[in-house]
Formats: structure tokens, sequence, C-alpha cells
């Protein structure tokens, strides 16, 4: 009687095939699943990894990024050789020689409302790896219009959690949802994003493991899923707590997409510096090349500036209000941070106390390392 399996196959499973709990049925489960991995970075790269070493059998793995020098301090399915190519190719080749007995999807294009449930139609269930809330919500919206489970992750600094949305019940009801937990965004700019508040390196892969644990937990039937809990983890204190989650009855009707950049109160990069004067970094290295006389103002925080800094003067964001003494009114003054928005917040606050002279760096140090400086780091 045929397992389904080749030998090559029974031989790489063989340790899972021994568990008397999970044996070759469990396998089986594993082989038939279709998952979907929407992003692989620092979670979805040890996601990615340990579900193709599993034997997910179909792995639909979507980012629209290319690969940079900063994500290689965590995200482990890259390397220096991968710098500029896109990472849903990469990710597809490094794991094809981890599994060849699988298959993979990419989706190298950025989940939209206009192609999320078609892309997430096609599979049984989906690991959210995404790093910002627009994104969560459109995710959790297209798993809740279509029925699929919603293995759900997110890391910041020191601090993970892990949780399973939208899991359907033998009895065809499902449990709580993303909305449940939470409701309604935060407000834009109350939680940095890892890129403005930095996480530790290892911390998506201990999270990113526990996320893929609960995907073969769900696929395979073992075990009791983080269904209706949401496990919080601690690095710093290695401290874990997990709260119990419930359906909220207010929670609304989920039944179309909707435009999660403005529902998160997110516009575009153009939205963000739109009421405030700009400067181009071609610009501003033409004023310094002119000997023009300005002011140039850092306003991320030391350590940022010690890692990269254009010798401008520095007043960290939260310190501004307490130096307007500093800041020059009779002259022009570029204000900078590291991609421009906080640097736009800190222009608006200004000129609500009358400054009238400022401009804002476009695109801070991250467009002077792209443009003018490809030896700067880009912190």
């Amino acid at each position: 009687m045929s397992t389904g399996f080749s030998k090559e196959e029974l031989e790489r499973y063989s340790r899972h095939l021994i568990i008397p709990e999970f044996n070759i049925e469990g396998q089986r489960k594993l082989k038939e699943a279709k998952v979907l991995v929407i992003g692989t970075g620092g979670l979805g790269s040890p996601v990615l990894l340990y579900l193709a070493a599993a034997g997910i059998g179909h792995i639909g793995i979507l980012d629209f990024d290319v690969v940079d020098d900063s994500n290689l301090q965590r995200q482990v399915l890259f390397s220096v050789d991968d710098v500029g190519k896109p990472k849903a190719e990469v990710a597809k080749a490094r794991l094809e020689k981890l599994n060849p007995h699988i298959d993979f999807t990419v989706h190298n294009e950025k989940l939209t409302s206009e192609n999320a449930l078609e892309i997430i139609s096609q599979y049984d269930l989906v690991a959210d790896g995404t790093d910002n809330f627009p994104t969560r919500y459109l995710v959790n919206d297209a798993c809740v219009i279509l029925g699929k489970t919603n293995v759900y992750a997110s890391i910041f600094r020191f601090e993970g959690q892990v949780s399973v949305f939208n899991y359907q019940y033998e009895d065809g009801t499902f449990g709580p949802n993303y909305r449940d937990l939470f409701p309604t965004p935060p407000p834009p700019g109350l939680v940095p994003s890892c890129a403005e508040g930095g996480v530790l390196g290892i911390l998506p892969g201990t999270v990113g493991s526990f996320q893929a644990n609960e995907v073969i937990k769900v696929i395979s039937g073992i075990g009791e899923p983080l269904v209706g809990r949401l496990f919080l983890y601690d690095a710093l204190r290695f401290d874990t707590r997990t709260l119990k989650i419930k359906k909220n009855p207010n929670t609304p009707k989920i039944e179309e997409l909707i435009d999660y950049q403005q529902f998160c109160g997110i516009g575009g990069k153009e939205d963000v510096v739109a009421n405030v004067k700009e400067i181009s970094v071609l610009d501003l290295k033409k004023w310094r090349e002119e000997e023009k006389d300005f002011q140039l103002i850092d306003v991320r925080e030391p350590y940022e500036y010690d890692i990269a800094n254009l010798d401008g003067e520095l007043i960290p964001q939260k310190t501004v209000k307490d130096r307007l003494s500093k800041i020059s009114s009779d002259r022009d003054v570029v204000i900078h941070c590291r991609s421009g928005k906080r640097s736009a917040e800190v222009i608006e606050s200004l000129e609500e106390k009358g400054f009238r002279n400022l401009y804002n760096l476009k695109g801070g140090i991250l467009a002077w390392a792209n443009e003018i400086d490809a030896n700067m780091a880009k912190y």
C-alpha cells in the first residue's frame, strides 16, 4: 500500500513520523496544505525556513521588497550576495535547496485591496509576517471574508506576540479575529516601525518559530492552537504571558476590503510632508558647494547620529521644544531625520510657533545615502 511519500521523503520526515501524535497522517496533512507567507523579513525568514523544512506541500511567498544590507542582522534567509535582489525570488531559490520535494509560488508584488482576495483564496492558511498596521488589517479582513485562518505575529525591539485569528471550529463557527483584539489602529506615529524603533536580531527568529509552530499545529490538528489567546514574549526578561481574547459583539461585520492607508490615518510619503516646504538632497549638496549660509539640524537620536550624520547640529525631536533658541530665525534652516517623517513633524510643530524659514530634507539620511554617498550607513 502506497504511503504517498517517496523513499527520500520518508527518510527526511522520519522524526515527524515516529511521533505518535503526529505520525504519517500529520505529515500527509502538511504535504497537502497550501500556506501563504506574507513578508519574507524578520518573521517571514524563520517561518519560511521551518515550514519548508517541515514539508508544507505548497508555499506561497509574497513580498515586493529587495534585500538591503540592514536586513542581514535578522533576516536569515538572505546573504550579502543577495543585496539588491527581490526578496521573494531569493527566498524561493534558497528554500528549493532546503527542500526539493515541495512547490513554491512567488508573488513579487505588494498586497493591496485590489489583489488580496484573489491571492489569499488560493491558499488554506495565511502566516502574516508584516510590519505595518494597514497590511495587518488588510490580511485580517481578507481572511475573514474568505474564511481562512490567519496565524499572526509581530515584533518590536525586545518583545513579540503571536495568535491564531479567524480559526474555524468543527461546528463551522470562527474564533476571534484581529479586529476583536484591536478594533481600531493606533494614531499614526504612536507606534514606530522596526526601522524607526529597532529590533533585537534574534527576536524574530524566536517569535517566527512560535508562529511556524502554530501553522503546523493548525494544519496537522495536533495540540491546542493559540485561538482566543494572545501569546506575549519579552526577550529581555525572558518572560511570557498569555492573554485571553474574546469575540467582540461590537466588531463590525467585514464584507468588503477598504482603503487601509486611510483607515489607519496614513497617507503616502508625499502626504507626510504635504504641508511643509522641502529640499532635495541634490539641492542640499548644491547649497553646500555654493557655501550658502544656512543651518542644518538633525532631529534623530544621538545613537543614530553616531552611526551616520551629515554634520548637522543634533537636536533630538523630543528636545526641540526646549531648544527653540538654538534654531535660527533669520536664515534658511534645513531639518532632517532618517526618512523625512520625524523632521516633517518637527517642522509642523515649529511653524505653529511662527517659524517660516524651515525646509524638510526629502528622504532624509536614506536619500543622501542612496543618491549622494553610497558609503554612508542608511540609518
